[in-house]
């Protein structure tokens, strides 16, 4: 009987084109010559995919009734079956009188060649119905049925097969073993097979190293590649390009480089695919030259390897290069994808140019990838990123539908400057419209509330993180201890950066900056050894904030310590830690070692200037201020606010006062700067020291600045200076309303009282002080010995060497005496005797510390005193003469970073300063030189 397919074709009337020619030159041959000619046209036909000549000849056989041989019945499944005609395949199966493992094995390879996995199984055990056995060709198609649809179970009732027909060391059975088993994540099993086989292929090889791929272990997938080279097996393409990944994912150059030896060995190195992982390779490991080499070496790139080279150099700072690049790959003729467009959105936030980053905006529309949401998202960042704030909204408010990324996107803006406000009722809006934040959506608030300082939010983001389960994560874990370092809760930081799992840089990096900013530079100084012992290497940032912290301190070993490493490490040539190395040695009274590390420095910004100009101001060298200004200005460089506070403060110091008119004016019509407080309080300063009070009094009026409290600290300082009580006192009296809390102006008003001697209205602040309930911080000195810093106040007796200390200061008295020492006890304030204002004059807390130094420092180093008021002049003599009679040089800083150097060969002019809101502008305006904790900002007596 026939089959319907079989009927079919035997009524059809066979096309003379279709005719095989052979048919032509052979029609009279019979027999066994006659099936095992149409049995090669048929094998002819599977292999060069002709299913009309196949059905060709299978009309043929049926027109002439030939009786087919089990050898032409699997020819005719095994065409079929090649070209996906499994109907067809299946119904001339069904007709065979008898099949063997070949009949299915044609039909079972034509299956899974088109990804019929389930149907070969099924198939499979129909066979097996038919009592027929499987052999290994077979069973490896089996085997890739099970692959395809990842049944275990059947795979290894299939192995038990294999092992019971005998073909269990063929190789292809071996390997296709090892790919159901890589495949199905049993590692373990299939690295057992593996090493089981006698012999081994690049497709044994290959599955093994894919099913490690597929778990992510590239460092497995290394370990199997080197066993592969030592066995001397040809690589293919595929093998090279899993080993490429790795090396990019272990950022490991060693291997990534005999990779691409074997690349160009075996000829692949022009191949698309491995080309763009040989990019990748190079990319992560920071080699943007070999990248692009070999780029230039892929004969066509197409859009990955256009892509992947722009993400190369946009990695790597390159962000020019990055987008020339675009420009060049749209000249050629290749069509971005959204992956492309998505890469050069951050190549164009990174630009800043917002002209640049429209016009990538635009390009996206004219592509029409408008609605893709991966796309905006992506415009969402580059917009917040550089502060054009109203066009990533308008991108947000476009969108048809957002998912997290989209809000995240929208918290990136508000990190810092005038958005950071916006943080929380963006995560509020998220919390409404029902999305669950997400690591990056905490990180982004999380700074947002640091910056903002807003420690309560912070409370509640908190809550929110516990929540969500996401407490030990490492990220939102460095978010946490930022914001409770940043608003002072140290603390907290501590507790939340001991339950971390793993402490990395950024984590170690929070918590140092949390020290340095709350003033305490001991603690920082201590997390940063304490870091490096366990095997975390500093970044340039954490050194930065290090030799802050030293600097505030004035912690010359240290710092000097840590420009070593800085050089050892090659990060001295970050701008931003060469200037912190510069700002540290100026505050610790080196101001030549500071000049040497300005101009060695590699390059210089507006930021590492403005240090310098502050290096010389501390040390009250305004015209070498003046100097390095105009040098700044012919190198072409733009000052900004922080450049004008210093010039303004040196021509105050120097009484310049024409000169500090000019600079100001110059601030609008020249640079156009908007004077801000700080500028016209040190115009203020400038003319105060002056005497001119007619003249600070129009200028407060025409400035429209009467309600700032730094205006009328600075007026109240020059008033202290000249005896001007009548001004001082109505300056205080402003204070009092504007900022009552703060003691040094009650102090201020009371000294300048005491000077006049109107000792009844020096009772009379300090007793509304005393009802204001405002305390004045008793004055300190401190001075580093041994690593250690000792802190000393006034007649302190509680120094374990306090009778040393004593002896010694007494000692000093006497030869400072002999040496042509005269006690100023007039600079005492009080309404005292001449006796008791002695002893206090001689046990002023910096007399002590001298004291101490003396008796426990080398002779021949410099003696380094920090402290937290300003030095009076009678200590100031005191110093200059001590420093004289045992020849060794004194170094003091006081709260507001200005260096005093004593030298017993040569004397820098110093000059007493006793207002205190001019130079305490100055150290805001670098921003990070505050006191200590126990500092004051007033004056000792």
């Amino acid at each position: 009987f026939v089959s319907s397919f079989t009927a079919h074709v035997a009524t059809e009337e066979i096309n003379p084109s279709l005719k095989v020619p052979l048919f032509k030159e052979k029609t009279k041959l019979e027999g066994t010559k006659r099936l095992k000619l149409y049995s090669k046209i048929l094998h002819d036909c599977a292999s060069k995919g002709s299913l009309s000549s196949a059905k060709a000849v299978h009309g043929k056989i049926i027109k002439k009734g030939i009786d087919p041989d089990l050898h032409l019945w699997n020819s005719l499944v095994n065409a079929y079956a090649k070209r996906g005609v499994f109907g067809y395949a299946c119904k001339v199966l069904d007709r065979m009188p008898e099949r063997d493992v070949v009949s299915w094995a044609a039909l079972f390879s034509g299956l899974v060649n088109e990804g019929y996995g389930y149907d070969v199984l099924d198939l499979y055990c129909s066979m097996k119905k038919d009592g027929v056995l499987p052999n290994g060709h077979c069973l490896v198609t089996a085997l890739k049925a099970c692959s395809l649809s990842l049944d275990l179970f059947f795979g290894t009732l299939l192995h038990g097969e294999g092992v019971k027909v005998g073909v269990l060391l063929d190789v292809f059975v071996g390997s296709s073993l090892v790919d159901l088993y890589a495949k199905c994540g049993q590692m373990e099993l299939a690295e057992r097979v593996f090493l089981f086989m006698d012999k081994k292929n690049v497709v044994s090889w290959n599955a093994l190293l894919n099913g490690y791929a597929l778990k992510g272990d590239a460092g497995k997938i290394l370990n199997l590649f080197q066993g592969m080279t030592e066995s001397e097996l040809r690589c293919s393409k595929f093998t090279l390009s899993n080993v490429l990944k790795s090396c990019t994912y272990l950022v490991n150059l060693t291997w990534g480089l005999i990779a691409h030896s074997l690349v160009i060995k075996t000829g692949c190195e022009h191949d698309e695919f491995v080309g763009c992982c040989l990019l990748d390779m190079y990319s992560k490991c920071g080699l943007a030259e070999d990248t692009l080499k070999v780029f230039k070496r892929i004969q066509e790139p197409n859009i990955v390897a256009w892509s992947a080279m722009i993400d190369c150099l946009d990695e790597q700072g390159q962000i020019q290069e990055a987008a020339e690049l675009f420009s060049l790959m749209r000249c050629k003729g290749v069509s971005p994808n959204q992956h492309t467009f998505a890469s050069i959105a951050g190549v164009a936030a990174n630009l800043g140019d917002r002209l640049y980053c429209e016009g990538v905006h635009a390009c996206i529309f004219k592509h029409g990838f408008e609605s893709e949401i991966i796309l905006s998202n992506a415009l969402i960042a580059m917009y917040m990123k550089i502060r054009s704030v109203q066009n990533g909204w308008r991108v947000f408010k476009e969108m048809s539908s957002w998912n997290s990324a989209s809000w995240n996107s929208l918290l990136s803006g508000s990190h810092n400057g005038k958005t950071c406000d916006r943080g929380p009722s963006i995560f509020h809006k998220m919390l409404a419209e029902g999305f669950k934040p997400d690591i990056c959506t905490f990180t982004s608030i999380l700074r947002s509330c640091s910056n903002l300082l807003n420690i309560k939010f912070g409370h509640q983001v908190h809550a929110h993180i516990i929540k969500n389960g996401l407490k030990d994560n490492n990220l939102v874990g460095t978010s946490l201890i930022d914001l409770y370092a940043k608003n002072g809760f140290l603390a907290d930081a501590e507790l939340l950066f001991t339950q971390l799992i793993e402490r990395d840089l950024f984590s170690w990096t929070a918590l140092i900056a949390g020290y340095a900013q709350s003033d305490c530079s001991e603690k920082a100084i201590k997390c940063f050894n304490h870091m490096q012992r366990q095997g975390v290497t500093p970044n340039n940032f954490t050194l930065a904030t290090c030799l802050s912290s030293c600097s505030n301190m004035a912690m010359l070993e240290n710092g000097q310590l840590l420009h070593s490493m800085a050089i050892k490490a090659g990060n001295s040539g970050d701008v931003f830690v060469s200037s912190s190395i510069v700002d540290m040695y100026a505050n610790c009274g080196c101001i030549e070692e500071a000049e040497a590390a300005f101009q060695g420095m590699v390059s210089t910004d507006t930021v590492s200037w403005n240090t310098m100009l502050f290096g010389y101001l501390q040390h009250r060298q305004g015209l070498k201020v003046l100097e390095t200004f105009r040098m700044m200005l012919d190198k072409g460089l733009e000052p900004d606010e922080v450049t004008f506070i210093a010039v303004l403060s040196a021509c105050s110091y120097m009484g310049f006062v024409n000169g500090g008119k000019e600079y100001f004016d110059s601030l609008t019509n020249v640079f156009g700067i908007v004077p801000t407080i700080k500028h016209c309080a040190c115009m203020i300063d400038i003319l105060g020291r002056a005497g001119k009070f007619n003249e600070v009094e129009s200028f407060i009026k025409d400035m429209k600045v009467t309600s700032n409290p730094l205006i009328w600290e600075t007026v109240l300082g020059a008033c202290r200076m000249h005896g001007n009580d009548k001004l001082g006192e109505s300056a205080a009296e402003k204070l009092f309303e504007l900022n009552p809390g703060i003691a040094s102006h009650y102090i201020l008003l009371a000294n300048i009282f005491a000077a006049k001697g109107r000792w009844e209205d020096v009772r009379r602040i300090r007793a509304l002080m005393t009802h204001c309930g405002v305390k004045k911080e008793p004055g300190c000195s401190w001075v580093m010995v041994n690593g250690q810093v000792h802190i000393f106040r006034s007649t302190d007796g509680f120094h374990p060497k306090h009778g040393e200390i004593y002896i010694k200061l007494k000692e000093l008295v006497e030869k400072s005496i002999l040496a042509g020492y005269v006690p100023k006890t007039d600079h005492i304030l009080n309404d005292v005797s001449d006796d008791e204002k002695l002893e206090q004059l001689f046990h002023h807390n910096e007399r002590l510390a001298l004291a101490f130094a003396l008796i426990s420092i080398n002779p021949e180093k410099t003696i380094r005193i920090f402290k937290n008021l300003h030095i009076c002049e009678d200590c100031h003599d005191f110093m200059k003469l001590v420093s004289g009679v045992i020849k060794q040089e004194i170094v003091t800083v006081n709260a507001h970073a200005l260096v005093s150097s004593y030298r017993w060969n040569w004397l820098r002019d110093y000059e007493l300063d006793l207002e205190v809101s001019h130079f305490q502008m100055m150290a805001s305006g670098l921003g990070h030189r505050q006191p200590i904790p126990v500092i004051g900002h007033h004056y000792e007596g």
